[in-house]
């Protein structure tokens, strides 16, 4: 409870704030501006768009408008494109579905406890189960947490005050000046691994090969492999970070178990949230606004007509909300609430990176009579289709460092020399800008219409409005609502090499070989099946198979290239 006069809330629709101690006679706007309320209604707010912010950016992949980085690997390859498609995308039915089956999960509870009477047991079992489902978040948080902090240690480019770039080199244990000025574009110099003035810093010879040996161990993938005979085979890549990462979750969630500490719960129930993001896809703008505004009305039901929401919230002590404490009592905020607008924020975040790839397509005439691609000063009245030709996309991974190292002081943008590290990190972001700026103001609403009615509130009321207006709106304004109602993740949209029309204003009009594009999508589609169909019988003919295997594999590191 916030105080002993405040009353509690839900956890999956209501906010409440800590309620100071005041006089009946003190007005409730007066109230709303007392300092220590206005930094705790602060706290709540960038608690919550933290979580939204670390989830929406750890979803991030492809988008259909760029092309696939290539890659001679070929389960590197295959892993790569099954991590670009999502766990679970929304459908249409799931706008009617999804309070239906919440508001019967919440009922059930509700009736559970009444018939307990003592929900200890209850509390136990959902602690040791959603225990079990944060390791997994909490995992994989720790584990990209641990990456970007190597990423920030062991960058691979950096920029001086002059904006030359140093590329680290693995390969040849030393630093790449490229200095556009120069009269020799490239120059090797610097043998440290470290960047900045640390690369500057004499190391003796020993410890210089010992950080270059740590920083091959922290940047290689390693291939695991398990197998059991008749019952399968599993082999994926993995980081050293991504085992001190799960080693982290099962510590943390032993402690949350042994003391009793909220904010130990509430890193459980944030490494959820991060899970959720990344397997979750609303798949698009429509569905995701309708399943928003069915859990709109949902949760208004739940909390202002039945005692459902709020008996649950009182009486549930586990991982599910995030808890805020001050000397005046306390707020909890329910993770539907993070969740459910923020699945939505996420793909505005995706939309970002799928528009900004979209206007780096590059339109490549064919001759229709060849039908081969032609430079611009060949273009003539009989060329009428063009080659849609998509940017590669650049990951992420190992990014966030390299745009620290190549940011000037004061400075918010990277070295426009570093086209990777912009195009992962620095694209334009004004859809998923917005929806932050309609999250915050819905928030505000929420506690702010706490404190005056005393009451608690649901706050989907004001978070659905906020976020779903905020995008739609911003389409709205940039004149791009049919890109955004066209916007879609179920794959419909990845295609490639595909010829078009394009009108006067040089807009698509007509996609005049999808035929064709199906076509070469099938035949590349027979190609990895038919080298999957040769490795299977390989080691059907092989003269020994595994047993039992439990195998994981780190390339070893190579000797320094001669300069």
């Amino acid at each position: 409870m916030a105080s002993p006069e405040a009353p509690a809330v839900n956890a999956t629709g209501a906010v409440p704030s800590p309620v100071p101690d005041v006089t009946a006679s003190t007005s409730h706007w007066v109230m709303l501006l007392k300092p220590e309320l206005l930094f705790f209604d602060a706290q709540v707010i960038f608690g919550a768009l933290t979580v939204i912010w670390l989830g929406a950016h750890g979803s991030l992949r492809r988008p259909p408008s760029a092309a696939p980085a290539e890659s001679e690997d070929k389960d590197k390859k295959k892993k790569s494109k099954e991590d670009e498609q999502f766990t679970e995308g929304l459908t249409a039915s799931d706008a009617i579905m999804f309070p239906i089956l919440a508001g019967a999960v919440l009922i059930g509870l509700y009736y559970l406890l009444e018939w307990l009477k003592d929900p200890n047991l209850l509390n136990k079992i959902l602690r040791g189960y959603m225990s079990v489902a944060g390791i997994a978040g909490l995992g994989k948080l720790s584990g990209d947490a641990l990456e970007i902090l190597t990423s920030f240690i062991f960058p691979s480019v950096w920029s001086d005050r002059n904006n030359r770039l140093y590329y680290i080199d693995p390969e040849r244990r030393a630093q790449v000046l490229v200095d556009p000025t120069a009269d020799q574009a490239v120059i090797i110099e610097k043998k440290s691994p470290f960047p900045g003035v640390f690369s500057s810093v004499p190391l003796p010879t020993g410890i210089n090969r010992l950080a270059w040996e740590i920083r091959h161990l922290f940047t290689e993938k390693w291939t695991v492999r398990l197998a059991a005979h008749g019952v399968g085979s599993f082999k994926s890549q993995i980081k050293f970070n991504h085992l001190l990462g799960f080693l982290v979750s099962i510590a943390i969630t032993a402690a949350y178990h042994l003391v009793e500490w909220h904010m130990l719960s509430n890193i459980l129930g944030a490494a959820m949230c991060y899970a959720a993001f990344g397997m979750l896809s609303p798949t698009s703008f429509g569905i995701g606004t309708a399943v928003l505004w069915g859990l709109f009305f949902y949760d208004i039901v739940m909390v202002f007509y039945t005692p459902f929401m709020i008996t649950v919230a009182k009486k549930v002590d586990a991982p599910i909300k995030l808890v805020f404490k001050s000397s005046s009592g306390f707020s909890m905020l329910g993770l539907g609430d993070i969740v459910v607008p923020g699945l939505l924020m996420a793909l505005a975040l995706r939309f970002d990176l799928y528009m900004f790839y979209k206007r780096q397509i590059q339109y490549q005439p064919i001759d229709a009579s060849s039908e081969q691609p032609s430079t611009a000063d060949q273009v003539d009245a009989t060329l009428t289709q063009f080659k849609r030709a998509k940017a590669p996309f650049v990951e992420s991974e190992g990014q966030w460092g390299n745009r620290f190292w190549t940011t000037k002081l004061g400075h918010l943008m990277p070295n426009p020399a570093c086209g990777a590290v912009r195009a992962a990190t620095a694209f334009p972001k004004p859809y998923f800008y917005a929806s932050v700026a309609g999250y915050a103001l819905g928030m505000v609403f929420t506690l702010t219409m706490l404190q005056v009615f005393r009451h608690g509130q649901p706050a989907l009321l004001y978070l659905v409005p906020g976020v779903t207006g905020s995008v739609w709106l911003t389409g709205l304004l940039r004149g791009e609502l049919k890109d955004v109602w066209g916007y879609t993740e179920d794959g419909s949209l990845d295609t490639k090499d595909v010829l078009v029309t394009l009108d006067a204003n040089g807009d698509e009009v007509k996609k005049s070989a999808a035929d064709k594009d199906g076509k070469e999508s099938k035949d590349g589609d027979k190609g990895e099946k038919k080298e999957e169909k040769k490795d299977e019988e390989e080691k059907k003919t092989s003269d020994e198979y595994d047993v039992v295997l439990f195998s994981i594999k780190a390339p070893r590191p190579k000797p320094p290239k001669s300069v």
